[in-house]
């Protein structure tokens, strides 16, 4: 049973576990502002988790970095890709903690497919504007090492189904993918778009599980609303380190129960970014690199 973390302040509440450094709570004033998971369980769905040292997917799990060729373990089967990193079954161990805020760290590799050593830690902070998160990754190595990372939250904007809340955000393009392993094709503007969520609007039926990009960032900051019509809301704001969103509608074939949440996901680089290099972070021995997110009631 994974040890898990509590922290309140200002109507917040949040609980994180050990494993993954995962969210798997969120309230304010007891309303759900993500979608939970059970204590002492399996972690569904990579709710909440800190994915790391690599976001999203990473086609047939291998990439080449400075010339050598590496091979990751294959974690999503029905699509021949590796998957969110290989922080998700480490315990992320305290480093320090009081009423309002907490810090976990871990260390990743050297592993087969990832020789390579990154220092991470991961830092939660609840006041009475909501919950702000940072990931350090520091390189301990003596060689550079390829790195991105991102949350892997599910917001909760009300009781609604998820097709009639409102969902706004200001990206310019979006990433293209093949519709079996969902890897990246090439950007293709939201002008026209069932993505297009610019202007506000009700998600509906579009199924969603794309990156995004070319987004607006006002003094420095990005912002997603979510909104049910029953008049409750949750956003989610993250700094320019993460020039890239992930959006899931959290589509389930029957029986299984889906569109229980919309995963919102600030990346540091897109799909596959080992392979293509864009927005890859390169750290230098010694490096390291810091992205920010929040999340609040609205």
């Amino acid at each position: 049973m994974s040890t898990e973390y509590t922290l309140s302040a200002g109507g917040y509440t949040a609980v994180v576990t050990a494993q993954a450094a995962a969210l798997r709570v969120l309230q304010f004033d007891d309303r759900d502002l993500v979608v939970p998971f059970a204590a002492g369980g399996p972690i569904p769905d990579y709710r909440g988790i800190i994915a790391a040292p690599w976001p999203n997917r990473i086609a047939d799990g291998g990439y080449t970095f400075d010339g050598a060729a590496y091979h990751l373990p294959i974690n999503e089967p029905e699509r021949a890709t590796a998957l969110h990193g290989l922080t998700f079954p480490l315990d992320w161990t305290l480093k320090e903690s009081d009423a309002g805020s907490l810090t976990l760290t871990c260390t990743v590799g050297p592993t087969p497919g990832y020789p390579f050593v990154l220092e991470l830690e991961a830092r939660y902070t609840l006041d009475d504007t909501g919950l702000h998160t940072s990931v350090t990754a520091r390189n301990a190595a003596d060689v550079a090492a390829p790195y991105g990372v991102c949350p892997h939250p599910y917001l909760v904007a009300g009781p609604s189904p998820l097709d009639e809340w409102v969902l706004e955000f200001s990206a310019e393009s979006f990433l293209e993918v093949t519709p079996d392993r969902l890897l990246p094709v090439g950007t293709v503007p939201v002008e026209g778009h069932a993505f297009d969520f610019r202007p506000a609007r009700a998600i509906g039926s579009t199924e969603i599980d794309h990156a995004f990009t070319d987004i607006a960032f006002d003094g420095g900051l990005a912002r997603l609303s979510v909104r049910d019509p029953a008049g409750t809301g949750v956003g989610m704001s993250w700094d320019e380190s993460c020039p890239w969103l992930q959006i899931h509608t959290a589509d389930k074939p029957a029986p299984v129960p889906g569109r229980l949440g919309l995963a919102v996901e600030p990346m540091t680089c897109p799909p596959d970014a080992f392979n293509s290099g864009t927005d890859l972070i390169r750290l230098e021995p010694g490096d390291q690199h810091t992205a920010s997110w929040s999340i609040y009631a609205l």
